[in-house]
């Protein structure tokens, strides 16, 4: 059952991406990639990484597609009867390439909660999850690596979103308070 939802879910994912690149209104192109934005989420979860779920939820299927919409109200829809573009076969055959390249390396990723893949029984691993709570009093150990131990990495992070909002803003001629 649960390979069947995986299944379905990434079906689901591949299509809206295709989709995205082939539609040929930007408002539809808009929607499909907040689908497809939302299905990676769910992927995330069910790969029991809820940080990166919540960061591509809020991220991807939220501030960007806002953003995307924010920038099509400054524009004109284009006119035309065609629903999809036509495909462009050099870029699409250099694209299957790609996927299929990288498709062959899947073999060699571990089983997912494998208890004897190199990272769970790493030295670094071992000493995070004993001292992560000890040193930071962070019970989620991701949590305190992000913000304890990686902190000033994650500040730039922060301020790297914050310019590009600020830029959206700017671009937008929208008047920030600050």
């Amino acid at each position: 059952m649960q390979l069947l939802l995986y299944g379905v879910l990434l079906t689901f994912v591949v299509f809206a991406a295709l989709a995205v690149a082939f539609l040929r209104d930007i408002l539809s192109a808009i929607i499909a990639f907040a689908g497809f934005s939302f299905g990676v989420a769910i992927v995330y979860i069910l790969l029991r990484a809820p940080d990166v779920a919540l960061t591509e939820a809020a991220v991807g299927a939220g501030v960007t597609t806002v953003l995307f919409l924010l920038a099509i109200v400054r524009t004109v829809r284009p006119g035309g009867d065609r629903l999809f573009e036509r495909v462009a076969w050099g870029p699409a055959i250099i694209a299957t390439g790609l996927v299929g390249v990288l498709l062959t390396t899947v073999r060699s990723l571990p089983t997912i909660g494998d208890p004897t893949s190199p990272v769970a029984t790493s030295e670094i691993t071992r000493y995070y999850l004993e001292n992560a709570y000890p040193q930071t009093e962070v019970e989620n150990v991701v949590t305190a690596i992000l913000a304890a131990y990686r902190g000033f990495d994650t500040l730039g992070e922060a301020a790297v979103v914050l310019a590009a909002g600020l830029a959206v803003l700017v671009v937008l001629r929208k008047e920030v308070y600050v």
